[in-house]
C-alpha cells in the first residue's frame, strides 16, 4: 500500500493491499478501495463509494506520455459510486452521484455524467462526451467522442454510436439523444445523428438519420414506422412513452411520473 502525505482520507475509510494514492487526492468519508486500486493525482471520491480491485482512477492523459508528467487533469466523482473491478476513468471528467458501472468500464477526459447513471459491464465512453441524469447504458455500450446523451435515456446492449463521417478523418460529428429516448440492443448510430425525444429505436436498426420525437424507428437502413403511443404489447397494453408506465429505479417510483412533476414544479 502506498498513499501520498498530501492525499486526505475520510473518517471510516477501507483501503486493501496494493492500493496506491496519489497527490492531492481526497477520499469521501466511509469508502472501500478494493486490491490493488491505482488513484492518480487531483482525483476527487465523494463518500460512501466503492472501488472494485484493480481499478484506476484519474487515469493519464495522452500529454503524460510526451515526458512521463502527469498535468493537473482532476476527476471528479460524487457520493455513493460504485465501481466493480476495471474500471478506468480518465481525468478531465466530473461525475455525479450515485454512479455506477459494471466491470471494466472506460470513461475518457473531459466527460461530463449527471446524477444517479449506470454504465454496464465493458462500456466504452469516448471523449468528451456528456450524459444526463438517470441515464441507463446497458453492457458491451460503445459511445463515440463527442455524444451528447440526455436525461431519462436508455441504451440497451451492445448499441454502437460512431463519430466520423469519412473514416478515417479528422472531422468528428457527435450524435445527439433526447430526454427519455429509447435505443433498443445492437443499433448503430451514425455520425451526427439526432434522435428526439421519447423516440425508440429498435434492435439492430442502422439509424442514418435524424429521428423525431417520439417516433418509432427500425430496420436497415432505420425507416420511421409509427409514432410510440401506438406500440403495444401482445395484450393491447399502451407502453410509450415509457415515463408514464415505467418507475422502478426512477425518482417517481411509487408516486408516478405526473404526480412526480407535480411535485418537483
Amino acid at each position: 500500500m502506498s498513499i501520498a502525505k498530501t492525499a486526505l482520507i475520510g473518517e471510516g475509510v477501507t483501503i486493501r493491499e496494493g492500493v496506491i494514492i496519489e497527490d492531492n487526492v481526497i477520499i469521501g468519508d466511509g469508502s472501500y478501495i478494493d486490491y490493488g486500486v491505482v488513484i492518480r493525482e487531483n482525483v476527487t471520491l465523494g463518500k460512501n463509494s466503492f472501488v472494485g480491485a484493480q481499478s484506476i482512477l484519474g487515469e493519464f492523459l495522452f500529454d503524460f506520455h510526451s515526458d512521463n508528467t502527469n498535468k493537473n487533469h482532476p476527476l471528479i466523482i460524487g457520493d455513493n459510486a460504485l465501481l466493480r473491478s476495471g474500471t478506468v476513468i480518465y481525468g478531465d471528467c466530473v461525475i455525479g452521484d450515485n454512479f455506477s458501472c459494471g466491470h471494466k468500464v472506460t470513461i475518457r477526459e473531459c466527460t461530463n455524467i449527471g446524477n444517479n447513471v449506470s454504465v454496464g459491464t465493458l462500456g466504452d465512453i469516448q471523449g468528451r462526451c456528456e450524459l444526463g441524469n438517470y441515464t441507463r447504458l446497458h453492457s458491451n455500450v460503445f459511445i463515440g467522442e463527442h455524444s451528447k446523451i440526455g436525461n431519462f435515456v436508455w441504451i440497451f446492449p451492445h448499441v454502437v454510436f460512431t463519430n466520423d463521417p469519412t473514416p478515417p478523418s479528422e472531422t468528428l460529428k457527435g450524435i445527439v439523444v433526447d430526454d427519455f429516448a429509447c435505443i433498443c440492443a445492437r443499433s448503430l448510430v451514425m455520425p451526427g445523428v439526432h434522435i428526439g425525444k421519447d423516440a425508440l429505436i429498435g434492435a439492430c436498426a442502422n439509424v442514418t438519420r435524424d429521428i423525431e420525437a417520439e417516433m418509432v424507428a427500425i430496420g436497415n437502413p432505420a425507416r420511421v414506422v409509427k409514432n410510440v403511443r401506438e406500440v403495444k404489447d401482445e395484450n393491447g397494453q399502451t407502453h410509450y412513452p415509457w415515463r408514464y408506465y415505467f418507475d422502478r429505479g426512477m425518482p417517481w417510483q411509487g408516486i408516478g411520473y405526473e404526480n412526480w412533476i407535480k411535485k418537483d414544479m
